[in-house]
């Protein structure tokens, strides 16, 4: 009695998690419950959709190396760090499961699907982003004038391409300082809190500034605590900012002591704002106006000044950029290949195994059903690679069940009742499809490792779907699977035992 309860329990628990797969995989736009689920997975309903990788959806792949002299040995620590912050920027641009990785001890490999915008993107994620405070005294300095400062100069004299492609022409920007509630964060950056004023000076044409004029900086981005979006009463995109206290302390004193001077806001030795200091701003808060700059133009500059400058500079050795019309291609032949191929499969085991075989098909169904749903939920980048990698882990599915079945065609040979050749199957293929399972699993764990340090994503894909396929497996070949038989056969065991075809012995 005890062994059917058990099995009832199992069937419940594989029905329960078969409705909630296949609500997730029809459900792709709509699963409103989610939203509920925080406490595990902090994404919005709209998140659990399948996500395609840069060969399924187009995309841009870029190659960065580290800029140093030849035979310059690289900090791994500092090539790591770059890496981190890159991907940190790259994140904050807000795109779906973009890729960051090492590659050897020099260089990092980019991969951003769905990029719209493929020149901003790179800036956004190679720039500095030096941002000082520079007393300009009782002279106020043009909007986009180039200048050199107790930091260094410019590397050319025209102004910086990061600045060029963060924000657009024509637009103004000011250090403002006011007192009001915390603008509302934008994702994946960080808010500060109330803010102070000042005034600006109009934008000009973009000037070289005299190169035997050095300017001091009084601070830079490394004072900055936090750095935040927000929209200003004229509808003007701002990002304000918190000082870290020693650095609010030395802002607070230099402009107690300069009132009516000026105070230039560059970045990149380009001048983005000269306002005048009216009063002094004690508590280390402001906000850069930045005019006419759209949302995304602010929103990237404000992820550079966020997560600061790269400890190793960085150049593009390539950029690639794949079109979606290869990807729809790639999915729709991809589909099809995999439904023929399953198709077959499930034909197969129906015609050569009977009843055994229809059954393990059902199972086979709610393994593919599940794939899916973790693919959405966890959630996975599929690409090629994927795609192959999840039909690998099927065609596993179905050898587990082989040799279960074999093992139960043996046992019926041998003259074994049916009750004790279900068991004798199950329990004797158990060991050998539990050291092939872990046997792929360190596969997995092999290719994964290598994909991750060198820079093959392809191969990381493929070994992250064939390890959830190869996890599944065990689930749905063996648990679910057992449960069927077991169910099936104290429904009808006694007619089953006299028409041992349905067996396929």
């Amino acid at each position: 009695m005890g062994g059917r309860n058990r099995d009832i329990v199992l069937l419940v628990l594989i029905v329960v998690l078969t409705g909630l797969a296949i609500y997730v995989d029809l459900n792709v736009d709509h699963a409103d419950w989610f939203e509920n689920l925080q406490f595990w997975r902090p994404k919005a309903a709209n998140d659990i959709a399948i996500r395609y990788g840069l060969d399924l959806r187009g995309g841009l792949k870029v190659l960065l190396a580290a800029d140093v002299a030849e035979g310059e040995e690289v900090d791994p620590a500092s090539m790591e760090t770059a890496r981190q912050i890159v991907e940190n920027r790259v994140n904050g641009m807000g795109l779906t499961e973009p890729l960051v990785q090492t590659q050897g001890d020099r260089r990092i490999i980019v991969e951003l699907p769905g990029i719209e915008d493929p020149e901003l993107a790179v800036e956004t994620i190679r720039g500095t982003a030096l941002l000082e405070f520079v007393d300009a005294g009782y002279v106020p300095l043009p909007k986009g004038t180039v200048i050199y400062t107790s930091l260094g100069g410019p590397t050319t004299g025209e102004p910086t391409a990061a600045l060029t492609s963060t924000i657009g022409p024509g637009s103004t920007a000011a250090l403002t300082s006011t007192t009001g509630p915390s603008p509302t964060p934008t994702p994946g950056i960080s808010v500060a809190g109330p803010l102070s004023l000042t005034t600006e000076v109009t934008s000009t044409a973009p000037v070289t500034g005299p190169a035997h004029m050095v300017y001091e900086t009084i601070l830079t981005g490394a004072g900055l605590k936090q750095v935040g979006l927000d929209r200003s009463q004229t509808n003007e995109y701002q990002i304000p900012f918190e000082l870290y206290p020693d650095a609010a302390e030395e802002f607070a004193n230099y402009t107690a002591a300069h009132v009516n001077q000026y105070l230039c806001i560059v970045l990149d030795k380009q001048v983005i704002s000269c306002p005048v200091i009216q009063s002094a701003i004690p508590d280390g808060r402001g906000a850069i106006t930045l005019g006419g700059a759209t949302y995304e133009e602010a929103r990237n500059l404000a992820i550079q000044l966020h997560y600061g400058a790269l400890p190793v500079p960085l150049r593009v050795e390539t950029i690639s950029t794949v079109g979606p019309t290869l990807g729809e291609i790639s999915v729709g032949r991809s589909i099809r290949a995999g439904i023929i191929g399953l198709s077959v499969v499930l034909l197969f085991m129906f015609i050569y195994y009977r009843l055994p075989g229809g059954l393990a098909d059902i199972a086979l169904v709610i393994y593919a059903l599940l794939n899916l749903a973790l693919y959405k939920v966890m959630p996975v980048t599929l690409t090629l690679p994927s795609i192959a990698g999840f039909l690998l882990s099927a065609g596993m599915a179905v050898d587990a069940n082989i040799l279960v079945f074999e093992r139960m065609k043996e046992e019926i040979r041998a003259g074994r009742s049916l009750r004790v050749a279900i068991e004798s199957g199950f329990s004797r293929a158990w060991t050998s499809i539990r050291d092939s399972q872990i046997s792929t699993l360190i596969v997995c764990a092999v290719l994964y490792f290598f994909g991750t340090n060198f820079g093959a994503s392809m191969v990381k894909g493929f070994a992250i779907t064939l390890a959830i396929g190869t996890v599944t497996n065990v689930f749905t070949a063996v648990f679910a699977t057992r449960t069927f038989v077991r169910l099936v056969f104290m429904l009808a065991g006694d007619w089953i035992g006299s028409r041992r075809w349905l067996l396929g012995v």
